[in-house]
């Protein structure tokens, strides 16, 4: 089954409640938008560490010493990277933080960016988001899972333990095309389970959860 993040939390009685319905990684904003928090609000948010339960952050265009710098006062699991970081702005995050880093990469269209590989080879791990801009992401745009079906496997043969996270648009009513199409590892669901910017709706957590478990049941 592919693993579950709910991003963009903003209260702390959503990360539990996403934590309860399954969820295995749980997400702040630290790299601007309606869902953006401070650092002393992000840790409150995501609370004491939890057994089994990975801690993400998600971050912009902010130096590599100042992302290396929260990730430890924050005790975060993942740094998940925005903005225009280089793989080897990857590498020396991964290096100083001691964190699984996640690269991000927007997509428009139908091929995934030049950079995607190199970013992808430094930990083997791709985080996909839709190419929206003005905006870092939490946009609610879709991207076009069936057209990159080729492209993604094709990064897949050079980087066949490659760990793929699919972010954009994602729903309940959507999530299960989308792991179908695209076999992701995890999928990363922010504003497809809110009521508002920023604060989740637990009945559309449940749905979101089940639905990926359903996909799963499907493919075996």
């Amino acid at each position: 089954m592919a693993l579950i993040k709910i991003c963009g939390l903003t209260r702390p009685e959503d990360a539990s409640a996403a934590e309860a319905a399954g969820a295995a990684f749980l997400g702040a904003i630290l790299a601007g938008g309606p869902r953006l928090l401070s650092p002393e609000r992000a840790r409150l948010v995501l609370g004491a560490r939890r057994l089994g339960v990975r801690r993400v952050a998600v971050f912009g265009d902010q130096p590599v010493s100042e992302v290396v710098e929260l990730a430890g006062r924050l005790d975060l699991d993942v740094v998940q990277l925005h903005g225009a970081h280089a793989a080897s702005d990857v590498a020396a995050i991964a290096r100083a933080s001691g964190c699984t880093v996640w690269p991000v990469v927007r997509v428009a269209g139908a091929t995934l960016p030049d950079e995607a590989e190199a970013l992808a080879s430094v930990q083997e791990t791709l985080v996909l988001d839709a190419h929206v801009v003005g905006q870092l992401g939490g946009t609610g745009v879709a991207l076009d899972w069936e057209a990159l079906t080729a492209s993604v496997h094709r990064l897949r043969e050079r980087l066949p333990s490659l760990t793929l996270v699919l972010a954009g648009g994602l729903r309940p009513e959507n999530v299960a095309d989308a792991i179908r199409l695209l076999s992701p590892q995890v999928v990363d669901v922010s504003s497809g389970v809110e009521c508002a910017p920023g604060v989740k709706d637990p009945v559309r957590v449940q749905q979101f959860v089940q639905a990926v478990r359903a996909a799963a049941e499907r493919s075996r």
